[in-house]
Parts: C-alpha cells; sequence; structure tokens
C-alpha cells in the first residue's frame, strides 16, 4: 500500500481499532464489541486494507496493551470519550458535540503518522472510519489533514414508495419496477445492502411511503381481520397506459381476484422482519419514518365496518388504533409522515384536518399514554392543505410536528434553485421547521452525476432555521433492485449501487457541501483505471447537465405531465410531447428563460430579448452534447462492463440533447412561420425536425441497447423505439401547418 510513512490511525468512537500499515503486514484491528455502528466502519476499513493486499485480524479492545510498537486506529464515539482520547494523545478536542460529528487529528510520531477520528456520538464515529476506509482505497491516507465535520443538513433521506403486497400497494404499484421488487421488500439482503449503502453515502433518513400499510405490519386488537399472512401479487398485467390514481389503478377486479403467494409469512413474521429492519437501519445511524396518503384502506375495506369514506366513524377509529399499534410495535420507528391526499373527498364534515387529527393525532396520544416518553415526530406534508388548517388543528399535537413541501415540484432535475417553497418559508412559524420533499421523476434509466448541480441545489436549501431535512425519490419508478438491465447483475443490481456516483454525490454532498470534485475523479479513477477519470468526469457533468436543461425550458411540473426521458406524459396529459405542444409550452418560473411564443412576439416586435431565448437553450444543449460525445468517443473501456454501459448512458444522454435542441429550434421556426407566413421559417422547422428524428432514433438504438421498454407508473408504456413515428409526425406537422394556428391558444 502506497501512503508515504506507515500511519498510526486513530478513529474515535469508544473503539479503538490498531493496525500496521507496512505492505503485506497483518493489519491487526482493535475496536469496542458490540458497537454495530464501529463494527460496521471497521468492516469497510478491513476491507479497504485487504482489497490493498494487506491481511487483517481484528480483535477486542482489551487487546490494546499487546499492541504496544504497532499502529493503532482509535475510534471514539462519545464526547467524553473523545476528550479522554484527545488529551491521552495530545491533540486538538472535538470542536462541535453535534449529532453525527467527529474531527480527524494527524500528527507525526517519530517515523510514523497518527490518525485520530474523535466523534461526538457512534454515528459522527462511524462517517469518521469510512473516511479512512475511503482514504486507504484511494491512497489518500497520507494526505488527512485535521479536519472538523459537522453535517451542513442534519437530515439527509431517501424517499422509498414500498411495495408491500397487492392488497395494500404503494403509490408506484401499477409498474413493472414496483412489480418486480415487491419481493425484495421482504428480503432481509435487500434491506442490508440497501442500508449499508445509505450508511457509506451518508444518508440518515429512510422515509417508507404506502397508501395503507397496516394490514402489512401490524396486528389491531380491535380490528382482528385486517392482519394479513403472505405476501402477495397480482398475476394480472397492467395496462400500457395506467390510470394515474390509485384508485383507478385498483378499479379493475380482476386485479385483486387473481393473485399468488411470492412469500409465505405470517404477521407475526411480517413484524419481526420491520422490527429487524428498523434495527439494522439503527445500526447505521439511518432513522425510518412511515408516510401514508389518505383515506386509503385497501385491504381492510368491508371487515369490521371499514370503508374508504371520511364520515365512517369506525374508519376513523380503525386508523387511529393502527397508529396506537405502529407506535408500540415498533420502538425504533422515528416518527410518521401524512397527507391530506387525493382521497379524502370534498365538503364533508369532519374535515380534510379534523380526519387526519382524530385518526393520527389521537392515535399518537393513545400511544403515549402507554408509554409516555415516547417521542412520535409527526411529518404533515403540504400537499391538498393549507397552513392555517393545520395550525388549528394540530396545535395540541404532543410532540414535534414538521411540515413538508414539494420543493420542486416532481423535477428535482430542473433548477438547483426551485422558488415553489418560499412563499410557505416565509409564513412558517419560528418554532416549526420544514421537511422538501426532493421528488426524482427525470431520470430513472441512466448514471447521473454533476458535482456543481446536486452542490448548488443542496446550498440554495434552506438554513437550519427553516429545514427540517429533505428527502428525495421518485413516484413513478421504485429504487429497490433494476429490471431492466438487458445485461444484469445476479442479483439484480440495487438501483443505489447502478447508480453509485448519483446517490454518493447527494448524499456526501448533502452532509459536506465543500467536499471538492477531486474526490469524486479519485473515485472514479479507482473504479475505473482504464479510463481517465478527469475526462470521464467531465463527460458526465456535460451529460448530466442536458435533462435539467430540457426541463427548465419545457416545463411541466408533475411526473405525470412529463418525463423527459421520453419526452412522455400520461395520455391525458398529451402523451408525447408534440413540437406544437414545444410551441406553446411554459417555461420554468424564475429561470429566466423565455417560451417560444414571447421570444417570438419580442422578435417580431423588434424588442430587445428580456432573458434567455430559445435559441441559447438549443445552442448550450448543443454545446454540452458534442463535449460529452467528445469524451466518450475517445475512451475504450475494454473489457469493462461498468465503464462500457456507464458511458453507453452519456452517449444517450447527449443524444437526447441533442434531439431536443433540434426540437426547440424546429418549435421556434415554426411558431415564427405562423406569425409571418413565410416559406423559409417552414422550411427551416422542417429541416430541424427531421434532424430531430435522426438523432431520436440515435438515441432509442442507444438507450435500448442497455435498457428493456417497461410500464412507469402514471405514464404508462414506455418504449423508446415505439416512439419514433410521434417524432416523425412532428416533421409532417411542420410540413402540414397553416399560419395562425397558434393564436387564442394556450397549452
Amino acid at each position: 500500500m502506497r501512503c508515504g510513512n506507515p500511519p498510526i490511525l486513530f478513529l474515535g468512537v469508544f473503539t479503538m481499532i490498531s493496525l500496521t500499515i507496512a505492505g503485506n503486514e497483518e493489519q491487526t484491528l482493535l475496536y469496542e464489541r458490540g458497537a454495530p455502528q464501529t463494527e460496521f466502519a471497521a468492516a469497510e476499513i478491513q476491507m479497504a486494507l485487504e482489497a490493498k493486499g494487506d491481511s487483517c485480524v481484528r480483535k477486542g479492545l482489551s487487546e490494546l496493551p499487546n499492541a504496544a510498537g504497532k499502529t493503532c486506529l482509535v475510534l471514539a464515539a462519545s464526547v467524553d470519550e473523545s476528550r479522554r482520547m484527545a488529551e491521552a494523545l495530545k491533540v486538538a478536542p472535538l470542536s462541535s458535540s453535534s449529532p453525527q460529528s467527529y474531527a480527524i487529528r494527524q500528527k507525526t510520531a517519530g517515523s510514523k503518522s497518527v490518525f485520530v477520528v474523535l466523534g461526538a456520538d457512534s454515528v459522527g464515529a462511524m462517517y469518521g472510519g469510512l473516511d479512512l476506509a475511503e482514504a486507504i482505497r484511494l491512497e489518500t491516507l497520507s494526505e488527512i489533514r485535521d479536519t472538523d465535520h459537522t453535517p451542513y443538513i442534519a437530515k439527509r433521506g431517501i424517499k422509498f414508495n414500498v411495495p408491500l403486497d397487492a392488497r395494500n400497494p404503494s403509490y408506484s404499484d401499477a409498474g413493472d419496477a414496483a412489480q418486480h421488487n415487491i419481493p425484495e421488500m421482504w428480503s432481509v439482503e435487500f434491506w442490508r445492502e440497501f442500508l449499508d449503502e445509505m450508511a457509506r453515502d451518508r444518508y440518515n433518513v429512510l422515509t417508507l411511503w404506502n397508501l395503507h400499510p397496516f394490514p402489512s405490519m401490524v396486528k389491531v386488537p380491535e380490528y382482528p381481520e385486517v392482519a394479513l399472512n403472505d405476501v402477495m401479487r397480482t398475476t394480472i398485467p397492467f395496462h400500457k397506459t395506467p390510470e394515474h390514481s390509485p384508485t383507478e389503478m385498483w378499479s379493475r377486479p380482476e386485479v385483486m381476484d387473481n393473485l399468488e403467494v411470492v412469500k409465505k409469512m405470517t404477521i407475526d413474521e411480517k413484524i419481526k422482519f420491520w422490527r429487524d429492519v428498523m434495527q439494522y437501519a439503527h445500526d447505521r445511524g439511518v432513522e425510518v419514518y412511515i408516510f401514508t396518503w389518505n383515506i386509503f384502506a385497501w385491504g381492510a375495506i368491508g371487515k369490521h365496518g371499514i370503508t374508504d369514506e371520511r364520515t365512517n366513524p369506525i374508519t376513523i377509529d380503525y386508523f387511529r388504533k393502527s397508529v396506537r399499534e405502529l407506535i408500540l410495535t415498533y420502538p425504533l420507528l422515528a416518527g410518521i409522515g401524512i397527507t391530506a391526499g387525493e382521497h379524502m373527498g370534498k365538503d364533508e364534515s369532519p374535515s380534510k384536518e379534523q380526519w387526519l387529527w382524530r385518526a393520527y393525532g389521537e392515535g399518537v396520544r393513545e400511544a403515549k399514554k402507554i408509554q409516555p416518553d415516547r417521542q412520535v415526530r409527526m411529518i404533515h406534508r403540504y400537499h391538498q392543505t393549507a397552513l392555517d388548517e393545520i395550525l388549528a388543528e394540530w396545535k395540541d399535537y404532543p410532540g414535534t410536528l414538521d411540515l413538508s413541501y414539494k420543493y420542486a415540484v416532481a423535477h428535482m432535475y430542473s433548477s438547483p434553485a426551485p422558488p415553489f417553497a418560499k412563499p410557505e418559508l416565509a409564513r412558517l412559524p419560528s418554532n416549526m421547521r420544514m421537511w422538501m420533499t426532493v421528488r426524482n421523476d427525470d431520470i430513472y434509466s441512466f448514471r447521473w452525476g454533476d458535482p456543481e448541480y446536486a452542490r448548488a441545489f443542496i446550498r440554495n436549501l434552506p438554513g437550519p432555521d427553516k429545514l427540517a431535512g429533505y428527502y428525495m425519490g421518485p413516484d413513478g419508478y421504485i429504487w429497490g433492485r433494476e429490471f431492466i438491465d438487458k445485461e444484469p447483475e445476479t442479483p439484480r443490481q440495487l438501483v443505489m449501487k447502478k447508480q453509485w456516483l448519483s446517490f454518493m454525490l447527494w448524499g456526501r454532498l448533502s452532509y459536506d457541501p465543500a467536499l471538492p470534485d477531486s474526490l469524486f475523479q479519485k473515485t472514479l479513477a479507482a473504479r475505473f483505471p482504464e479510463a481517465n477519470a478527469a475526462q470521464l468526469l467531465a463527460a458526465s457533468v456535460e451529460a448530466s447537465k442536458i435533462i435539467p436543461l430540457a426541463t427548465r425550458f419545457y416545463w411541466r411540473d408533475i411526473d405525470i405531465r412529463w418525463f423527459p426521458e421520453a419526452c412522455i406524459a400520461h395520455s391525458k396529459h398529451g402523451g408525447f410531447q408534440t413540437v406544437e405542444a414545444f410551441m406553446r409550452g411554459k417555461t420554468m418560473e424564475a429561470s429566466g428563460i423565455m417560451n417560444i411564443r414571447e421570444y417570438a412576439a419580442a422578435r417580431l416586435a423588434g424588442k430587445p430579448m428580456p432573458g434567455v431565448t430559445p435559441l441559447q437553450v438549443a445552442e448550450e444543449l448543443k454545446g454540452h452534447a458534442k463535449a460529452a460525445i467528445d469524451i466518450v468517443s475517445k475512451m475504450n473501456p475494454g473489457a469493462n462492463k461498468e465503464l462500457r454501459l456507464t458511458l453507453g448512458d452519456y452517449r444517450a444522454m447527449a443524444l437526447l440533447g441533442d434531439y431536443y435542441a433540434e426540437k426547440i429550434l424546429g418549435a421556434t421556426d415554426l411558431a415564427l412561420f405562423d406569425a409571418t407566413g413565410e416559406t423559409e421559417q417552414k422550411n427551416s422547422a422542417v429541416k430541424h425536425l427531421e434532424a430531430a428524428l435522426e438523432y431520436w432514433k440515435q438515441y432509442a438504438a442507444i438507450a435500448t441497447r442497455q435498457y428493456a421498454p417497461q410500464i412507469l407508473t402514471r405514464i404508462g408504456y414506455c418504449d423508446l423505439n415505439a416512439l419514433i413515428a410521434n417524432v416523425q409526425q412532428d416533421a409532417r406537422t411542420a410540413k402540414e401547418w397553416k399560419p395562425g394556428q397558434i393564436e387564442g391558444r394556450n397549452q
């Protein structure tokens, strides 16, 4: 191992690890047994050492006296122990005692280098240990100097729509990804792998979203018939053009009349399973929250008089008792998220907020009568409600009450500074905090990685006086195991592992946005030694700028209205987004970009342009596309399959950028022709749209060489090759266009 002088490594957290790093020597790790966070850090360090050719023996802390003269790695997992360790080793003490904080101290002892990790708690110590494991892997240990680390954002989360069972589905179940992942949700191996990755990337919140999770997670004594044994999935294929609301998804009786058992489990085994998952999450520094939409009672309707009607007092009582049992059954459950959702009716008594309080608020109160010291954080989403109504009904909540807002609506890959939450943040009471729902319904298939964008997005989030944290994830897809790769791993890869750079960027930069790009470049170099890492990162950045720019230009707020990977929406919102739709389209609020009609009007009136023009957007898209393709074309992945597929993703996104550039130019010329009737502009529009067709064909060929078509929840069947006919129609539309068709019509 090449790392300068043989180092002494000290990691702080009530855990001491002793090791010698001198190349091909036996390394000894001494640490406190039974501390799961530091056990994990020690295992990561051991794997890093062994990957470099060093043998490694792990021993208990009591062996430290026998390690005299050897290099040592010490993890101190509490403020007191870190203080004691700093005094003993004569290094600067830990500067912050806030949760998850840690310090790394470096000193020289003769010919040896000494590193000390001082943790404010076990999670901070784990993060420090992971830093050292990373430095061993990247061969940068000798570059470490004294540093202090405190999380920039305290709560950094994943939004996971969890498909538990056909009888109580998530919002995303009417899609291939969810149906394939139902068995994975009941796999211990899946959750261990998933939570390990979360810890490595410094995520510390897992939010599990389901329309009605209670039948698969709790037993309610007052409603014994509701609890569900076994895990079931429908055998009926979903429509290629599904309905977009959950009620409509399950409106076909045959869906529920044709079920198969994918795993035999009693409700008691299910409860033990989720307790084990939450314990493992806790051991990785991850808090677990359960989120619901309302009022969905699938799996319970028809039992004990339960319905999905807001006015039914039995339903309110059933939900209240279910919330109570959820809290009592899972001691490690950190909180509950609630929604005044799509299925609560209108103009009824009780009101939505009254119903939520009687069901969820009173459910928490019932649990606290039994466990007075139990803390349950309640996260109330803004969706289909208002601040005044929330404050009025929830004024007596016995614990922390936070709010939640769709920060970029459904498009985190649009602008690094979305404006939508600003009015509500200005009204936020000083004693409350907001969680940001960061929805990714932009990029499902491709590997994304732009440190500059992620860093700017994170820095633009509100400060700790307003922000509780964030959780990011899709509604139209499942971040479980992938099931569309045409060259799959065995078992199928976690989406989090396939798109590892993206998850690393968002997680690590949320903890510390000052991390330099050089860290990500060195990580790429270690993963892909065949490639020029600087060029590979540059290709990633260029390709990754395309979908955000396209979405800023063609803004449709939620996933059913715009999925940029395929230029489609749900059929009720237009399906394939045509050149005519682009002519009438809007740009993202506060983006500074002019839409096509604004540009055409200003140009024809001879007025100065008050913002970025469509022509400039197209030019920028082409610039990013060319830069990415120029780099990718010079790279030879050799036998490295992952590198080959990564380069394929970058090339595909670049070609998509060329497609959108030509489509924007064609739509702009067609809008000018609509106003002027000049044939030259019409001919130019046709030329651009024919060029767009050629780029789409190339894009579809590369993307579908790597990925199979799939049914996407709330969008429908996504087959890029099948959409070629729609792209061809754009050119025909331009050829047949008559002046004056746009006037008086809006999107």
